[in-house]
């Protein structure tokens, strides 16, 4: 983990009935990436709900680097201008989405950076998926994400999305073949990030986390 100046995780002020900000985190950052229309597709759907707040995150506009410091150490300038931008946008969020292809059986190595370059931000926040691949739809991808963020006591949801290409992945607009499917399976895990936002929210206002 870098050195780098983080806020609590309490946010005090907050309430049940405030927006919820969620993060919307495009992981893959490879020339040709399906990632950004999908992302598109996404806060599309998100969007018909009340009481969320979007922020997405392209990594492809974040250039941090693959040097981190030693513990205690000082970050590069490069880093230190990347992470002045993003880090208060991932501090200020409630719940994160994220968006990611599979790699070999695996996530991107560029979203595996950006999550390490972070600690404090993930704790006691929930997380939900989306992932798009071949067969597998992302889905190893995710299931790898998972255990990384359990280490970064963060809560991951039960229910993902997953495109499978070329069944029910992206059409030329960005839109998934499968629509109907895909967001119904959307809409579910919006429901368990909203639920899990707030409780945990109003928690670490209350009580910070200590885990």
């Amino acid at each position: 983990m870098p050195a780098t100046e983080t806020t609590s995780t309490a946010a005090p002020g907050n309430t049940t009935d405030a927006p919820l900000r969620l993060a919307v985190i495009v992981g893959s950052v490879r020339e040709g990436r399906r990632g950004p229309a999908v992302a598109d597709w996404f806060r599309t759907t998100a969007e018909s709900y009340d009481g969320l707040e979007l922020d997405v995150i392209d990594l492809a506009d974040v250039p941090l680097p693959l040097v981190m410091p030693d513990w205690g150490g000082t970050p590069r300038e490069e880093a230190v201008a990347a992470l002045a931008d993003v880090t208060p946008r991932i501090t200020a969020a409630d719940a994160f989405v994220i968006v990611t292809a599979e790699y070999n059986h695996s996530f991107p190595a560029a979203l595996k950076n950006f999550i390490d370059w972070h600690y404090e931000q993930w704790r006691a926040k929930p997380v939900g998926f989306v992932s798009y691949g071949g067969l597998g739809g992302g889905l190893r991808a995710v299931e790898q994400l998972r255990l990384v963020f359990a280490e970064l006591h963060a809560m991951t949801v039960r229910d993902s999305v997953s495109l499978h290409w070329p069944w029910s992945g992206l059409a030329e607009d960005g839109t998934p073949l499968d629509a109907a499917v895909c967001e119904g399976a959307a809409k579910g895990m919006i429901g368990q990030l909203a639920w899990w936002g707030r409780v945990l929210r109003e928690a670490r206002a209350t009580r910070p986390y200590e885990g």
